[in-house]
């Protein structure tokens, strides 16, 4: 009896819980999506004022110096120990000591350290380099590939398996995206989609990573520690930067540089982990799909950039595919 009432009681609660839970973080993702949106019209601008290498330095250092200020923000004040009035080291420290958020288990750091290289530098720098010389609206259509890159990583790394559909509606997604960037550059892709094709490939393993490592520790945390874990190869690189690249302190450049270190590159990837950690690597990638179009809109409005029809066709074609991949089961 206490079994079947036990039965009752949660079969029906547990449901909603999970609907309301893939509800949230379907939100979170597609906020994640939105932040990441306005990277490249970001980028664009902080490259008004800075050089690419001090732009991504810069970058990287202010997005770790937040993420640290939150680890220990987020810290709490640990009990006195007992007997620590008899013990003068206790009795120096005082009736109480701040903690900072706990260190991660040495078993996630070598999956950090995949993030810190794809996510806070790779991706970063080869999207800032490709930026010096292909437009916002031609970048953002190649990033479409991003997804079906993702959830190629997610199989390989996490042995999630997604439906034939699924993997149908991607490919078709991505066919549209190589047939655009092919007919831009005459058949062969140029030096700056050499450069995008390589930060799919390195931002994908960092999503993957993060998102497996957002399942067993906090999704801010993620990406706070990777950023953190940066910060020693970012500073002298920024010092070195910004010692040689001509800085002009511009409204769009200061702008840009402040949006892709603490929108881009830390609150953008808050909502991005936790949303993967709640509805799975694969179909949390496909909404990235939308990602295109949403960074074509900004470049005009924000750009004033005029991007061919070839460009709204394509990511148009690319986001029908999310309907399809958001509907197939894995």
């Amino acid at each position: 009896m206490r079994a079947e009432s036990s039965a009752t009681v949660t079969g029906p609660i547990a449901v909603p819980a999970r609907r309301d839970r893939a509800g949230f973080g379907t939100l979170q993702a597609v906020l994640g999506v939105l932040a990441f949106s306005l990277t490249f019209p970001a980028t664009a601008w902080g490259l008004e004022g800075f050089g690419p290498w001090s732009l991504v330095a810069v970058r990287c250092v202010l997005a770790g110096l937040i993420a640290g200020g939150c680890l220990l923000a987020a810290g709490r004040r640990a009990a006195p120990r007992k007997g620590a009035a008899d013990d003068p080291a206790g009795s120096r420290r005082g009736p109480a000591r701040w903690r900072g958020v706990p260190l991660p288990a040495r078993r996630h750091w070598p999956g950090l350290a995949v993030v810190a290289a794809g996510v806070v530098l790779g991706f970063p720098l080869l999207t800032t380099l490709a930026l010096r010389t292909s437009t916002t609206a031609h970048a953002a259509v190649v990033v479409g590939l991003l997804p079906l890159t993702t959830a190629l990583f997610s199989a390989l790394r996490v042995g999630s398996r997604p439906s034939p559909l699924f993997w149908a509606a991607a490919l078709v997604g991505a066919a549209a995206v190589v047939v655009f960037t092919l007919g831009r550059g005459g058949g062969a892709p140029a030096t700056a989609d050499l450069y995008l094709f390589g930060a799919l490939v390195v931002c994908a393993a960092g999503y993957t990573e993060g998102g497996r490592l957002a399942g067993v520790m906090p999704g801010w945390q993620v990406i706070g520690w990777a950023l953190v874990l940066c910060l020693p190869f970012a500073l002298p690189a920024a010092a070195l930067a910004l010692s040689v690249e001509p800085v002009r302190l511009t409204a769009h450049g200061v702008a840009g540089v402040l949006w892709v270190a603490a929108g881009s590159q830390f609150l953008g990837l808050v909502v991005w982990y936790r949303g993967m950690a709640a509805i799975g690597i694969p179909r949390a990638s496909q909404l990235q799909l939308a990602q295109p179009l949403l960074t074509l809109v900004w470049s005009v409005l924000l750009l004033g950039e005029r991007p061919g029809a070839a460009a709204p066709l394509t990511a148009a074609a690319v986001l029908v595919c999310i309907a399809v991949t958001q509907r197939a089961r894995g």
